[in-house]
């Protein structure tokens, strides 16, 4: 019985995933939302499936698992975060949704303005120096200096990387600019 409930929480948070994955631009949100999108995406697909072709089509409910998820990550996106699908301002980072202001709090601590994040890029072209933390003019001028505590805050890059906020040249620029600020 355990077994199968975390089976069922692992499918549901890779379906959950792949239909964040499936929309351009980043959409931060905590791990029991994505699982929940999968599981009323698995929920919703198979049940489509069920009714439309009842068992004998029941091998098609991970299909339209996936295409209900990701209906809902739309859903999310158009009417909880408000911003676009695609487009410039769909590679923003968002304003609003459910975990965007830890999200937020992180990138600044981080030394990245969340607000940079897809500004000038065409659909999403990474630019040089965009997004990536700038090196400051002194410890004096930034209380809470990266440099006050690098192992944090490389976990915290290594952490917002892992979850999808940071690609990996926005990661990669920003451990190399700590690692910098060390020597």
């Amino acid at each position: 019985m355990f077994g199968a409930v975390i089976a069922a929480l692992f499918i549901a948070f890779i379906t959950g995933a792949l239909a964040r994955f499936a929309l351009p631009g980043p959409d931060p949100m905590p791990a029991w939302l994505t699982i929940a999108i999968g599981f009323a995406g698995f929920l919703g697909g198979s049940g489509i499936v069920l009714a439309i072709g009842g068992r004998k089509a029941a091998s098609w409910s991970g299909l339209a698992s996936f295409f209900v998820a990701v209906g809902l990550v739309v859903a999310y996106r158009l009417f909880v975060q408000k911003r676009p699908l695609w487009g410039r301002d769909a590679y923003r980072f968002p304003d609003r949704g459910f975990g965007v202001e830890q999200y937020r709090e992180r990138l600044k601590k981080a030394g990245i303005d969340p607000d940079q994040i897809g500004v000038g890029q065409p659909f999403g072209t990474p630019q040089a120096g965009v997004g990536v933390p700038r090196p400051a003019a002194s410890a004096h001028d930034h209380p809470g200096e990266p440099t006050e505590n690098p192992a944090h805050y490389l976990g915290l890059l290594e952490e917002l990387h892992d979850s999808g906020v940071l690609d990996d040249s926005e990661y990669d620029a920003a451990r190399l600019r700590l690692l910098e600020k060390l020597r």
